[in-house]
């Protein structure tokens, strides 16, 4: 799809609009998220309840009793044509992971994929840039995006039950720390003991979208210790 079908615009239920930039996971694409997002922010929609970005489009929520669809979509297309201002400055954030046999159960099976060992594929993951491009399916599941491309792998066939909540996951170009225990089709490289869900009202997760995620290796000992 070329880029003059987007932004596009769609009707969700009787109270949200769908804006897309686009159909696949890039960083320019993604910046123009971000830009609505702040101009709505600092320019509201009247009676928008809440709007959340994604990968490559942004969700509107608005009171359909105070507005509609197509009023919605009217003043969305107003702030497009706000010029560029100044956006927060997105906040770094270490997050430490244990790349243990035990606990990076899927180091092995990556490894014969990739066709890499064990080490340089644990140097292939703390090399990664990776920004967090959204929540979703999780409380806490912040979508990393910056998987380098010697680790994009396919999803497993079938997901496994039961994996615990601070495992190191990736898939393709996105990489997750699980914040509960789940089910997932996502190859398991490590653990992690840096909180996700902070447990505070104000900012209950600990990242903000737009934010840059280094991991930090840390051993066995240091991991158990936390």
């Amino acid at each position: 799809m070329t880029d003059k079908d987007f932004p596009r615009f769609r009707a969700v239920a009787d109270r949200a609009v769908l804006v897309e930039f686009g159909s696949q996971i890039d960083a320019e694409i993604h910046a123009q998220v971000i830009r609505l997002d702040r101009v709505i922010a600092a320019f509201p929609v009247p009676g928008t309840i809440e709007v959340v970005p994604a990968y490559a489009s942004l969700l509107i929520t608005f009171d359909p009793i105070a507005t509609d669809h197509a009023a919605v979509i009217g003043g969305v297309r107003d702030r497009m044509q706000v010029p560029d201002m100044p956006g927060a400055v997105a906040r770094g954030h270490d997050v430490e992971v244990c790349y243990d046999d035990e606990l990076g159960t899927d180091l092995a099976e990556v490894a014969n994929m990739t066709g890499m060992d064990r080490e340089q594929i644990i140097a292939a993951h703390l090399a990664g840039e990776y920004r967090v491009y959204m929540y979703g399916f999780a409380p806490g599941y912040a979508y990393l995006a910056g998987v380098p491309a010697v680790l994009q792998l396919p999803r497993k066939p079938a997901a496994v039950r039961d994996v615990p909540a601070g495992r190191v996951i990736v898939a393709g170009p996105q990489c997750i720390v699980t914040t509960l225990k789940m089910p997932t089709g996502w190859w398991i490289i490590g653990a992690s003991a840096t909180r996700i869900l902070t447990g505070e009202v104000a900012r209950p997760f600990r990242f903000d979208v737009g934010d840059v995620v280094r991991f930090q290796r840390i051993s066995r000992n240091e991991y158990d210790a936390l």
